[in-house]
């Protein structure tokens, strides 16, 4: 394991964390602005943000869409069930946490070398009910009890590319057998021009559920640029006119498509199946300079 040094706001030092992850090598960057922040990396790829003093802070553009999700998925502060597929730093899960004490959750992250890593370096609070499975997403989804979740989110990145079988039909019936009725699905997806992955993704969803929207910037969903778009999916009526707004607020504004919009969108895309599923696009280099 390396180790370099990294100034902080007022003069004071922390250590980057270097360390081999079975996904590649692992790096933990502390935040020059934020006294117990970190930045962790896999091979350069910025995967999660986490600050342990606040917990409720989500850096991140995608994750702060997730974190809307989260909040508008029940009633303020009611503790939910909730399966995260991918645990990176473990951020959405401390976010629940935060804002929704005694939820009870599961996280699925294959790496367990990771797991580890976060485990020491970035530790849970002692209070969250945060149980961590180290397999595959949808191995560890199978687990999960029918109807038990009131919230399931896959953000799941295997050399920043989302894995085939957690793109198809046959992955969504698993997730709507995990939720209970009424129960909100989010997946973080990435693509860019000419957003064939997207689409198919739409589609795949609406074949799955009665309700759909799209939270992305502007400039991906007209295919100007690769980035990432928060599908929001439920049997239930989704709360569009608030998720707008938090969307259209945020430091990077945001924009909700849903309905007709967003089934047009998918330009006739069908829905994949595990048969025909391949992972999303590589990002273009470019992405993360």
């Amino acid at each position: 394991m390396g180790k370099s040094r990294s100034p902080r706001r007022g003069g004071a030092a922390a250590e980057a964390v270097v360390e081999a992850v079975d996904g590649g090598l692992a790096e933990l960057i502390p935040d020059r602005d934020r006294a117990r922040a970190w930045t962790l990396l896999i091979d350069g790829a910025p995967q999660s943000h986490v600050d342990l003093d606040d917990p409720s802070h989500l850096s991140f553009e995608y994750q702060r869409r997730l974190g809307h999700v989260i909040d508008l998925a029940a009633p303020a502060g009611k503790p939910v069930h909730a399966v995260h597929l991918g645990g990176g730093a473990l951020t959405l899960a401390r976010y629940v946490a935060a804002t929704r004490p005694r939820s009870t959750q599961q996280v699925v992250e294959r790496d367990a070398a990771l797991v580890q890593l976060v485990r020491k370096r970035l530790p849970l609070d002692q209070n969250a009910r945060v149980r961590v499975r180290s397999t595959d997403a949808r191995e560890g989804l199978a687990k999960v009890l029918d109807g038990w979740a009131d919230l399931v989110i896959a953000d799941v990145f295997s050399g920043a590319r989302t894995p085939a079988h957690l793109t198809s039909t046959e992955f969504l019936d698993d997730v709507r057998r995990a939720l209970r009725p009424g129960g909100t699905y989010a997946a973080n997806l990435a693509d860019g021009p000419p957003l064939a992955h997207l689409r198919g993704q739409i589609a795949t969803a609406a074949a799955r559920f009665a309700e759909l929207a799209l939270i992305a910037d502007p400039a991906v969903l007209r295919g100007k640029r690769f980035g990432n778009a928060v599908l929001v999916a439920s049997d239930a009526p989704l709360p569009i006119a608030e998720l707008t707004r938090r969307a259209a607020s945020d430091p990077h504004p945001a924009r909700v498509e849903h309905g007709r919009a967003l089934l047009d969108f998918t330009g006739g895309a069908h829905p994949v199946t595990d048969a025909e599923a391949t992972a999303s696009p590589a990002p273009p280099p470019s992405v993360f300079r």
